[in-house]
């Protein structure tokens, strides 16, 4: 049985002061290092809160990130910062048009996120808590290099051997995760939406038209796909690494890109994904059920229930939550359960449509439930 710990999924709204920092930065009007000294003060006092919030294992927020996923492909040698042709559709929105798209062969040598990671590992030591990391997918990474026809046509251009391709993201990403378990890293998260977009019909069929595929043969064919980039990663960590996932249908400034429940993806996710704790949303209808956690077969995997939503501020009733959570109980053992919110306060810069103070409520809240269920 992995240990379960209170901890949060990773991101947390950005302060008003990292705000226009970053828009000085973006103007021209303050420097590079002088934005890292502002990054670093506002780590330091989330890190501080957090601790005082009684999470064990505790992240930086994303403060150095614009986006949850693209800064660290950003972070690959081989990796061009782009602007699509137009950005990420969300149910109410459209984001910001940036994009990662390859410029050469990709490596993972020298990636910042190591150094990142050291200042906040220096922030928790000697204070009995752990400093946890997330990044994205592999899947994410992959999804992201055919995200429209300019980055298949480089994609083709650079790796017309798409065995070289996966050899090669497999390599940039041990790379990193070693160099992060050599500055001291225990628990590495992985965020993925790859998953999220499986699951939704609306999106295999549009995709499946471009393809000249039905539906469950996009479903299938993309599902080994994703598993294989996932695993090639996952199942060559190095010794004593925790590997967790969060999946995700979309989480940008309170809205949302794609719907549907687990079951369709479950067998692949759940029994043969490499990961060993599961944070999933199941915030509301648009995941489905608890049917799905019965593939949950390893006894030492944990399916952490994201019942508390990161999206609005109204707070859940307890009540409700643990009866909730009875009903996964049903699928799934209690003792392989737990609670988290369904996701970051803030996958982007830009955040959900929320406080400072709604989000450790919300936080407060997980705490009470875990208290109450698990003691």
């Amino acid at each position: 049985m992995v240990k379960k710990y209170f901890e949060h999924v990773g991101s947390f709204l950005r302060p008003e002061a990292l705000r226009v920092a970053r828009e000085e930065f973006t103007a021209g009007k303050i420097s590079a290092e002088e934005l890292t000294a502002i990054e670093d003060k506002a780590i330091t006092e989330l890190v501080d809160k957090q601790i005082s919030a009684g999470l064990e294992k505790v992240t930086d927020g994303e403060f150095r990130r614009l986006y949850w996923h693209l800064d660290f492909f950003w972070g690959f040698n081989g990796i061009d910062h782009i602007q699509a042709a137009e950005g990420y559709k969300f149910h109410d929105e459209t984001t910001k048009a940036d994009s990662a798209i390859l410029s050469g062969k990709i490596t993972g040598h020298n990636h910042p996120f190591v150094e990142h990671y050291k200042f906040l590992a220096q922030l928790v030591e000697g204070r009995g808590v752990e400093a946890k990391y997330t990044i994205p997918a592999p899947s994410q990474f992959y999804f992201e290099l055919i995200r429209d026809a300019e980055h298949v046509a480089k994609l083709q251009e650079i790796y017309p051997d798409v065995e070289e391709l996966r050899r090669d993201i497999q390599a940039a990403y041990l790379q990193v995760i070693n160099d992060l378990v050599a500055a001291g890293l225990k628990t590495l998260q992985v965020d993925d939406c790859t998953w999220g977009v499986l699951v939704d019909d609306n999106f295999l069929t549009a995709w499946g038209a471009l393809q000249g595929q039905t539906k469950d043969e996009v479903r299938e064919s993309l599902a080994q796909l994703f598993l294989t980039l996932n695993n090639d990663v996952y199942e060559h960590v190095p010794a004593g690494l925790l590997v967790n996932t969060h999946v995700c249908r979309g989480n940008y400034h309170s809205t949302w890109a794609s719907q549907g429940g687990y079951n369709p993806i479950a067998k692949e996710l759940f029994a043969d994904e490499a990961a060993k704790t599961y944070f999933l949303e199941f915030d509301n209808e648009r995941s489905g059920g608890f049917e799905p956690l019965a593939e949950f077969k390893d006894p030492d995997k944990v399916a952490v229930l994201g019942l508390i939503t990161s999206k609005f501020p109204e707070l859940e009733d307890k009540a409700a939550l643990i009866a909730r959570i009875k009903e996964a109980s049903q699928y799934i053992p209690l003792e392989q359960l737990w609670i988290s919110t369904q996701c970051g306060f803030a996958s982007t810069e830009e955040g959900n449509i929320l406080t400072d103070e709604d989000q450790w409520n919300k936080l407060k809240l997980v705490k009470e439930v875990i208290d109450e269920v698990w003691g």
